[in-house]
């Protein structure tokens, strides 16, 4: 009677999975980091609200007069203070959007690493899964020999000596 056997247990050789944040952090220069701040700031509703009042009341003191006409009705002076944040606030969004970009290709790669490592772990269950029903089906085989002989030694009537 052979005894049945298993496979050796799967060994887990692969490195641990890399965290996207982690990674991400570890190559920012102080430049990116804040271009990522000043697109943070200035794609708010508090940034919004804000600028809003700060023209409001730029616009208000204007026509006013309250204080003096620094800036006269088309608000010409608005007008290019506007321009300039934007000249330069476009291009460190651009920048930061870029680098989004560049995070979103790590995470696919994160992810496919993952992927690969539990398809190899999923073939693994399988193969050990595989081999247990194997297993199972020759102990459940050697059960029935084992109750069969005990059935055919207990259906033996004993000669009777007379």
């Amino acid at each position: 009677m052979t005894l049945p056997t298993l496979p050796p247990p799967y060994r887990h050789e692969h490195g641990p999975i890399k965290n996207a944040n982690e990674v991400v952090n570890e190559q920012l220069t102080f430049g990116q980091r804040a271009s990522d701040w000043i697109a943070d700031k200035v794609g708010s509703w508090g940034f919004i609200i804000g600028q809003s009042t700060l023209l409001f009341i730029w616009a208000i003191l204007n026509v006013t007069a309250w204080v003096q006409h620094w800036d006269p009705y088309p608000f010409i002076l608005m007008n290019l203070v506007l321009s300039l944040q934007a000249a330069y606030t476009a291009p460190m969004i651009m920048m930061s959007q870029n680098r989004k970009a560049d995070r979103d290709r790590i995470e696919a790669h994160i992810d496919y690493e993952i992927n690969l490592k539990a398809e190899t772990e999923i073939k693994a269950i399988l193969e050990n899964l595989d081999a247990q029903n194997l297993v199972i089906a020759e102990l459940h085989q050697m059960l029935e020999e084992l109750t069969n002989n005990k059935t055919d030694k207990m259906n033996v009537q004993p000669e009777r000596c007379t």
